[in-house]
């Protein structure tokens, strides 16, 4: 089974997260995240599906881990215990810039001035990726909340989920993805491969070139993750999906009770409430996490026989 939270109130450990509590502080740490994450873009070998782009989740927040830069490396991450961003080199540089109310502007540029003061030069694109009405971050001063309090919820949210996922990611032998942070979609996740060639995804992705699609969707996968909200759905769920879908996907039978296929949203969804509500949240997550794949796997016709392995974290 997955580590045990005995001896720890729910509360603490799966905190609301109403949208309507904190849609400014989001709107503005999805931009601060964009600004972090895109400096490890740039700096980071490429690898395969964009994996060199995203974030990790750490006992404290979110990081890039270790980004090569000439004979050095360096790491930035988001302290939400400390409310700072912390900007470290391997030759004992350390700067820290405080997570507080200021608009993405500010950071954006307090952040690569930090860089440029450790000797680390680095150009960004500054456009927002995944995002409606994108403000360079250079010029936005619209976004400028920042509720310690519900990036803290947020982060411990991340840190449950990261660790199911990684429990769940154990089962299976074949190509996977890292649990890994997506500061364009700011969505937890872990993808599974079946090891086949997918067909050319059809991109149209706000704000993404298509290549940047086709590179993410080259091969058949099956993935799912938790996203804290917005748009269409307006409070915390865990999505899953296949891609490309197999015939009969969104009428697959998938549990919990509360799963859904949204046909807006074209992948099975699970309210966050209906976890954090459970009676065992752990297991209710899982299995989803594991039905959903099932759904990819049977109808695609996977190999499951040589993409799995016999585990204790049954569902």
């Amino acid at each position: 089974m997955a580590a045990s939270t005995q001896g720890t109130s729910t509360e603490s450990i799966w905190p609301s997260l109403p949208l309507a509590a904190w849609q400014d502080t989001y709107a503005t740490l999805h931009m601060w995240t964009q600004i972090v994450g895109k400096i490890r873009l740039a700096l980071f070998p490429k690898i395969n599906h964009w994996w060199q782009s995203t974030l990790y989740v750490t006992p404290r927040g979110l990081t890039t881990a270790s980004i090569p830069y000439e004979t050095r490396n360096f790491q930035i991450s988001f302290d939400f215990l400390d409310r700072q961003l912390q900007i470290e080199t391997s030759d004992g540089l350390v700067k820290r810039i405080a997570l507080a109310p200021r608009s993405v502007a500010d950071f954006y540029q307090t952040v690569m001035s930090s860089l440029s003061e450790m000797g680390i030069e680095v150009r960004i694109w500054t456009m927002p990726q995944e995002v409606v009405e994108p403000l360079p971050f250079e010029q936005d001063y619209k976004h400028t909340a920042y509720d310690p309090e519900y990036a803290q919820r947020l982060w411990q949210i991340l840190v449950q989920v990261d660790r199911i996922m990684t429990a769940f990611r154990s089962r299976f032998i074949g190509k996977s993805s890292p649990v890994h942070f997506f500061w364009g979609s700011f969505d937890l996740a872990v993808t599974r491969f079946s090891g086949r060639r997918a067909p050319e995804h059809p991109g149209g992705v706000p704000n993404m070139a298509d290549w940047v699609t086709r590179e993410a969707y080259s091969h058949e996968v099956s993935s799912c993750g938790f996203w804290p909200g917005g748009g269409a759905v307006v409070d915390p769920v865990f999505y899953a999906y296949a891609y490309p879908a197999p015939e009969g996907f969104r009428d697959y039978p998938v549990r919990p009770k509360e799963a859904f296929y949204s046909t807006e949203m074209q992948e099975f969804i699970l309210p966050y409430e209906a976890v954090r509500q459970s009676g065992d949240p752990d297991a209710t997550l899982l299995a989803f996490l594991q039905s959903t794949y099932e759904a990819a796997a049977n109808l695609g016709q996977w190999d499951r026989s040589a993409l799995e392995r016999i585990s204790d974290l049954q569902s």
